[in-house]
């Protein structure tokens, strides 16, 4: 089988190629994919260049780990026709599949996919980050935040999913003013605007490694930082203002199946809206230009991907 793909040949050279895929084994479905997210923090750094390193880097490399498509050969409690999500997939014979979902088909163990019974549409991409989100404040451990750094599509997710919750209205704060609109239910300003000092909880959507004794100093004794995104450069920060406030440092890792499940719950019960999120559509024809805009427009909140003409 072939396969057209999204192609990483070296930093900041992407193409759509042809691909030989793996054949399925005896556990495997195939996937005819309809849309694939483009990730403004993860994928970027490796478009850059600048992604640490990572269990199966190397270029060239297909992307992608937002991925929803239509089973077209079934296993394992799948059928064709069933609508699936997919975290990705390693299924090329001649290129790293990191994380491997940006293509027209991919072949994937049927244990990854999530069934995608009662989302539909684009919005089926975010149940990912949704999870990251998820994963990072209400998981075992975690605590809701008062306080969101960053108001791309993961802190808006953070925000909407402390809300779903029933936690207080967080502040999100956001520096780049093109990013400020959409907030529903809570307040999105500049840093300069805010004058608390008394976070208990804060959580980082940021990724920015420069930004951590700002928000030291504006914790209350004994509060918690988050840090949910993805930092390319070694963090560090001032001791003494940490050890006056006894404060606390968490790392939030990547979501479960358990966290996927809770995001899908919220959402199919009404309890959690991912309208609004997707600001960008493109055909995967477009997908060189789709990616620049992705990683250098702040007015693109998130990038889809439409694979259903090549599939």
């Amino acid at each position: 089988m072939e396969t057209v793909a999204v192609v990483l040949e070296q930093p900041g050279k992407l193409a759509l190629r042809t691909l030989a895929l793996q054949e399925p084994g005896a556990d495997d479905i195939v996937v005819d994919v309809d849309w694939t997210g483009v990730s403004s923090g993860t994928e970027r750094l490796l478009w850059s260049g600048h992604m640490p390193e990572f269990p199966g880097m190397g270029y060239p490399l297909v992307p992608g780990y937002e991925t929803i498509g239509t089973v077209t050969h079934g296993a394992a409690g799948f059928s064709e026709g069933d609508r699936v999500f997919v975290p990705g997939a390693n299924c090329y014979k001649d290129v790293r599949g990191l994380f491997g979902g940006a293509a027209s088909r991919i072949v994937v163990p049927a244990r990854r996919a999530i069934p995608l019974k009662n989302l539909e549409g684009e919005t089926g991409i975010l149940i990912a980050l949704a999870a990251t989100a998820y994963h990072a404040i209400a998981s075992d451990g975690a605590t809701l935040p008062e306080l969101i750094v960053g108001h791309g599509v993961l802190g808006r997710l953070l925000a909407r999913i402390t809300l779903a919750l029933g936690g207080t209205a967080p502040t999100v704060w956001e520096k780049a003013e093109a990013r400020r609109a959409g907030a529903q239910g809570y307040a999105v300003l500049d840093a300069s605007a805010d004058a608390r000092r008394d976070y208990n909880t804060i959580c980082d959507a940021s990724g920015a490694g420069d930004l951590l004794d700002t928000l030291i100093s504006r914790l209350a004794k004994g509060g918690e930082i988050t840090l949910a995104g993805f930092y390319e450069q070694p963090l560090s920060f001032t001791f003494p203002p940490a050890f006056m406030r006894e404060a606390r440092l968490r790392i939030a890792a990547e979501f479960t199946r358990d966290d996927m499940a809770a995001v899908i719950d919220l959402v199919t019960s009404g309890r959690l809206s991912l309208a609004g999120l997707i600001s960008n559509r493109a055909s995967a024809t477009a997908a060189p230009a789709a990616y620049n805009t992705a990683f250098t427009d702040p007015s693109c909140i998130k990038m889809a991907l439409d694979w259903s003409t090549l599939t």
